[in-house]
């Protein structure tokens, strides 16, 4: 990924979602050739001069400050996520030397047997451990019930977005497919971000933007979103609709690894199908991920 052209069109981007009536300055009219805001009033809003701000979206960063970021930022509303992004560009843009050519360790596909044991101990709740360009790393016996169509695909690693916008069963399984869909696209987009460098990420975006109009679109639209907490909604093909709260954690023992829980309100019908999910999965005899690899020694690195 080139920083530079990204750090252009993120700001790009940025500015074309804010009008006129979304900031605090006068309108002197005038017909606008492009959606949003014109540079010269983001660099006033920013408090810097619209020679500065056009070197900056021209995707020159080089000794941008800590300050300037921050009228940036303020002036085009980004939000955390937007603002992380954007500091992860500016680093990777002022690098020095080109990241892509350092050798990398490879990055692990598997978590360590303790981790594996205790999200197995979690035996009432889904568990599913994902990386930044979210292959899934674990679960346990419940959460691979939960996404069980996820993993009948062969290809691995098995990786959500893959199964969002390349496999049909998805839009059946997702009730919000679309706005699942984006989600995925903007954390894939903020992982890009983070590691700018990675050549498995970017051989995945490749291949959806190849694969998917959809995904190549949403690409295109430069938006970023951290995955925290939410509800998701399912319709599993043996247990039907359940609606799901799901926290999303660091692994702290495992950088750039994120443990997500999911879990149902007590009492309510969807807590009734988890059970009746974790029943099916034992008779099914559905193995955790981690307990696969350790059977067919694959997935590690």
């Amino acid at each position: 990924m080139d920083s530079n052209e990204e750090i252009r069109e993120f700001l790009m981007s940025r500015r074309a979602k804010l009008s006129i009536n979304d900031v605090e300055l006068p309108d002197f009219g005038g017909r606008r050739r492009v959606p949003g805001l014109r540079r010269e009033e983001v660099a006033i809003l920013a408090g810097v001069s619209p020679e500065y701000y056009k070197r900056l979206e021209r995707g020159n960063a080089k000794g941008v400050s800590e300050s300037v970021l921050d009228g940036v930022a303020r002036a085009l509303q980004l939000d955390q996520a937007e603002r992380t992004y954007l500091d992860d560009l500016v680093r990777a843009a002022n690098a020095g030397t080109h990241p892509s050519r350092r050798r990398q360790p490879a990055r692990r596909l598997q978590v360590r047997p303790r981790v594996q044991q205790m999200i197995d101990a979690m035996s009432t709740v889904p568990v599913f451990v994902q990386n930044g360009r979210l292959d899934a790393i674990a679960t346990n016996q419940l959460g691979r019930a939960l996404f069980s169509a996820m993993f009948d695909d062969p290809t691995a690693p098995t990786n959500a977005a893959r199964f969002i916008f390349l496999d049909p069963r998805a839009q059946e399984f997702y009730a919000d497919w679309d706005g699942n869909a984006r989600q995925v696209v903007a954390l894939l987009r903020a992982e890009a971000g983070r590691s700018p460098y990675d050549r498995t990420l970017g051989d995945l975006v490749g291949e959806l933007s190849t694969r998917s109009d959809l995904f190549a679109r949403l690409w295109g639209s430069h938006d970023v979103r951290v995955h925290q907490t939410g509800l998701k909604r399912v319709r599993h093909s043996v247990v039907g609709d359940l609606d799901l709260d799901f926290e999303a954690m660091p692994l702290a023992s495992e950088p750039g690894l994120q443990t997500l829980v999911f879990s149902a309100e007590p009492g309510s019908t969807s807590a009734e199908a988890l059970q009746l999910l974790a029943s099916w999965a034992a008779t099914a005899h559905l193995a955790p991920l981690g307990a696969l690899r350790d059977r067919t020694g694959s997935g590690g690195s």
